[in-house]
């Protein structure tokens, strides 16, 4: 037995046409009843049934034409089996990720391979990969911040997005608190039992009107905790310095990182600090944080496109479109229609 309520319906607007297979049902019924028909014998089925007993069968030819109506407009709603294994509701390991990365002109520094801002990008975007079942977004800060790409599953988009993230594009300068505050305004409406923040920084906060310590303590009333990552290697590197002519030039010039105050922020808020001096030790960092405990939220998945029920309803329409002609042209020879 089929149980149509065990489907969804892709054109589910189909089965309002429904409607008019039974309208034609009951005006043939209507018809019938005004009409007084005389019983007649059929001399080839005389030893196996009466006329009149054949007549009172006559009514399966529309009734069976009006079956095969109901089930072929069935069929063109396209039922989708929703219970199947491909097609349901299941609960999946994941948490909410904001990834804070500063792009400031300081980022092109040359002790990392080719430089901080390409090695930190191809070392995030490998940790992006891994992260299948989470919703990761992107802010980009320098003197300002916004946010480059929003809370998505969608990591192909993410990853194109952090593909444009370039010194330039804002005042210059280093604001750690404009970052935090803006990743932190992304994953407060966030429903996840696990938020986060991975911020990735090269030098002193000295741009913007938000206070990164009061930034972490807003983060930890949400919930959020924060993972902070301080790139540069120790001593000096040759940073980028334009000249009057706007024309960069490489200088070799200390390497300043606030390491007490993004170890504060990442401790107020249940996170943990991490120094990368290098690629290699950069991405240690993001295996370690890829490790984080993950929150059990629900999502619907499809491991393939939702299987397709409408040939069986097909099926079913010409088994009584083949019954309808058969007793048309055997026993009830005469056109009821």
């Amino acid at each position: 037995m089929l149980d149509w309520f065990s489907y969804t319906y892709k054109h589910l607007w189909y089965l309002v046409i429904l409607v008019l297979p039974a309208l034609l049902l009951g005006l043939w019924f209507l018809m019938q009843n005004g009409t007084n028909e005389k019983s007649f014998k059929i001399s080839s089925f005389k030893n196996f049934i009466s006329s009149s007993s054949l007549a009172n069968f006559r009514f399966l030819i529309p009734l069976f034409r009006v079956l095969a109506i109901a089930f072929i407009i069935v069929a063109l709603a396209r039922p989708q089996d929703k219970n199947d294994e491909a097609y349901k509701e299941i609960t999946s390991e994941g948490i909410d990720i904001v990834l804070a990365f500063d792009v400031s002109m300081s980022m092109l520094a040359m002790d990392f391979e080719p430089n901080r801002l390409e090695a930190a990008r191809d070392v995030a975007t490998q940790f992006i990969d891994k992260r299948k079942n989470d919703r990761m977004g992107l802010v980009i800060f320098e003197g300002e911040a916004f946010t480059q790409c929003p809370l998505t599953t969608d990591k192909n988009v993410l990853k194109s997005q952090f593909k444009l993230a370039e010194p330039g594009l804002m005042e210059q300068g280093t604001a750690i608190g404009m970052g935090l505050a803006t990743a932190i305004n992304r994953l407060r409406e966030s429903e996840a039992k696990s938020k986060v923040i991975v911020l990735l920084t090269d030098g002193v906060n000295n741009q913007g009107n938000i206070d990164p310590a009061t930034a972490a303590d807003i983060a930890k009333e949400f919930g959020i905790r924060i993972y902070t990552i301080g790139v540069g290697t120790k001593g000096k590197a040759k940073y980028p310095v334009p000249d009057m002519f706007g024309n960069i030039t490489f200088q070799y010039m200390p390497v300043e990182i606030d390491e007490a105050l993004l170890t504060d922020i990442a401790k107020k808020t249940g996170g943990e600090y991490f120094r990368a001096t290098n690629k290699k030790s950069l991405e240690g960092i993001y295996d370690n944080i890829d490790k984080l405990e993950k929150s059990k939220i629900n999502v619907i998945e499809f491991k393939k496109d939702p299987p397709e029920r409408f040939h069986i309803f097909a099926f079913i329409a010409l088994g009584f479109i083949v019954l309808e002609i058969l007793l048309r042209y055997t026993l009830f020879k005469s056109p009821l229609w």
